[in-house]
C-alpha cells in the first residue's frame, strides 16, 4: 500500500501542468515524418515548413563569422544592440516614408520571443483575445498556455479572407475582447489587406477599446500591393516582425517590436528575466542583413516564380480552388473535392507522391479539414515537380 502511494505522489510530481496541454505544431510532425522517408532513401519535396530554402544574405554570415574570430560574445541590453535598432528604425523609413524612434523597437528571439512577451505585458489570464481562422497555430497556443483564451473568428472570400471591423465588433458584443492580432500578409492564406482596410479595422478596435497586435513577419513579401505597416497607422499598435522570412535567417531566431512606448519598460523587465537578450551573433548579423537587400529581392523574384507555377499548375493537376495569395509564399488549397480529412490527405500524399505539404486542420479547427497548405519556398524546379507528382497521384 505504501509503494503505492509514494508511486502516485511520484507521478503527480511528473504530471505536465494543464498549461502545457496544447496542440502539437502539425507542421513539424509533418517535416518529420518527411526526414524518415528521406533517411529510407526517398526524395521528398518540401512544401510543409514555412522556411526559405535560401541561406542568410552574404552580409549577415560575413558579419557573423568576423564576430566569431573576433572572440568574445557577450551579453547586449535586453532591448536589443543599440545599432541594430537604429538600423530597424530607419528601415521603416526606407520602406514605408515613416519615421520612427528606436526608442520604441525591441529586438526579440524571432516572433516567437515577441509573441510570448506582447501578451504577457498586454494581457490578463482570462483575457479573451481574437485571431482569425485559418491563421498560424502558434497565435492559439501560446495564449492558451499564458491563460489567455482566444477568439476565433472565421474568414470569408467575401472579404478575401481578412478581418473586417464589423466582425471584430460582432464578437466583442457578444463577450468583450482584450485584444485583437491580425497577419498581412497572412499565414496560411497569404492574403493581403490594404492600408485602408487595415486601418479601418485598427480604428474600429481602438474605439472599442481593443488593443492591436500586427504580425508583419511577411512583410517585403508581397506581390498584389505594397504591405502597409500598422506602425504608422497608429502609436497605440505593437507590431512584430522577424529577420526569418523576408531575410531567410530562420535558424539564427532574430526578430523585433515596434512596441507603444507605456509599453517599452514593462516588456524590457520581461525580456530581462525571461531571456537576458537575444543571442548577440543573430543580432550582429541580423544588422549587417540590411545590406543583403539584392541578394533577397532576387530571391523574391524566385517566389513571384513559383507563386505562377502553382497558381497554373495546380488546376490542371486537380486542385483548382484556393484562397488569395498576394503576398508570402503560401498557396491554400481546398481539397474537399477529394477528402473530408486533410490530415489524412496529406499524410497519404507524403507516403505515396512524396510531397509534404500541412493539413488545413492545423491554421483552422472549423473547416480546415478541407484545406491543405503549400509553401513555394525552394526552386522553381521543385514547384514543377510537385505539380507533376500530385498530377500524377491524383490522376
Amino acid at each position: 500500500m505504501l509503494d503505492a502511494t509514494v508511486g502516485h505522489r511520484a507521478g503527480n510530481l511528473l504530471a505536465a501542468s494543464g498549461r502545457s496541454d496544447v496542440p502539437p505544431f502539425m507542421v513539424m510532425d509533418v517535416m518529420a515524418a518527411a526526414e524518415r522517408i528521406e533517411a529510407a532513401g526517398g526524395h521528398v519535396i518540401h512544401m510543409e515548413v514555412g522556411q526559405p530554402a535560401a541561406a542568410a544574405p552574404k552580409a549577415a554570415i560575413a558579419a557573423a563569422r568576423a564576430a566569431l574570430e573576433g572572440g568574445r560574445i557577450d551579453y547586449t541590453s535586453a532591448l536589443g544592440i543599440p545599432s541594430l535598432r537604429a538600423r530597424i528604425a530607419r528601415h521603416y523609413r526606407d520602406a514605408y516614408g515613416f519615421t520612427l524612434d528606436a526608442g520604441r523597437i525591441m529586438v526579440t528571439t524571432g516572433s516567437s520571443g515577441a509573441f510570448i512577451l506582447a501578451f504577457l505585458a498586454m494581457f490578463e489570464p482570462g483575457d479573451r483575445v481574437a485571431v482569425t481562422v485559418p491563421g498560424y497555430p502558434p497565435y492559439r497556443h501560446i495564449l492558451t498556455a499564458l491563460g489567455c483564451e482566444p477568439v476565433l473568428i472565421e474568414t470569408s472570400s467575401e472579404n478575401r479572407h481578412a478581418l473586417t471591423g464589423e466582425a471584430l465588433l460582432a464578437a466583442h458584443r457578444r463577450a468583450p475582447l482584450r485584444g485583437v492580432l491580425v497577419g498581412s500578409p497572412a499565414n496560411p492564406t497569404g492574403t493581403m489587406m490594404s492600408r485602408q482596410a487595415l486601418s479601418d479595422l485598427m480604428t474600429a478596435a481602438q474605439d472599442a477599446g481593443i488593443r492591436f497586435i500586427s504580425d508583419e513577419i511577411y512583410h517585403g513579401l508581397d506581390y498584389a500591393f505594397p504591405a502597409a505597416t500598422a506602425a504608422e497607422l497608429s502609436p497605440h499598435a505593437l507590431v512584430i516582425n522577424s529577420f526569418s522570412k523576408y531575410f531567410c535567417m530562420t535558424g539564427w531566431r532574430v526578430g523585433w517590436m515596434v512596441v507603444p512606448e507605456p509599453l517599452v519598460r514593462p516588456i524590457e523587465r520581461l525580456q530581462q528575466n525571461l531571456a537576458i537578450s537575444v543571442p548577440t551573433l543573430s543580432q550582429i548579423a541580423a544588422e549587417a542583413a540590411f545590406a543583403g537587400a539584392a541578394e533577397m529581392e532576387a530571391i523574391k523574384a524566385g517566389y513571384l516564380e513559383n507563386r505562377r507555377i502553382l497558381i497554373e499548375g495546380l488546376p490542371r493537376a486537380g486542385l483548382a480552388r484556393f484562397l488569395p495569395a498576394d503576398g508570402a509564399f503560401y498557396l491554400y488549397a481546398d481539397v474537399s473535392d477529394f477528402t473530408s480529412d486533410s490530415f489524412e490527405f496529406a499524410k497519404t500524399m507524403l507516403e505515396q507522391a512524396h510531397v509534404a505539404a500541412t493539413p488545413g486542420v492545423d491554421f483552422d479547427p472549423i473547416h480546415g479539414r478541407d484545406f491543405i497548405r503549400f509553401c513555394y519556398a525552394r526552386s522553381a524546379e521543385d514547384m514543377r515537380e510537385a505539380v507533376a507528382r500530385i498530377a500524377r497521384w491524383l490522376g
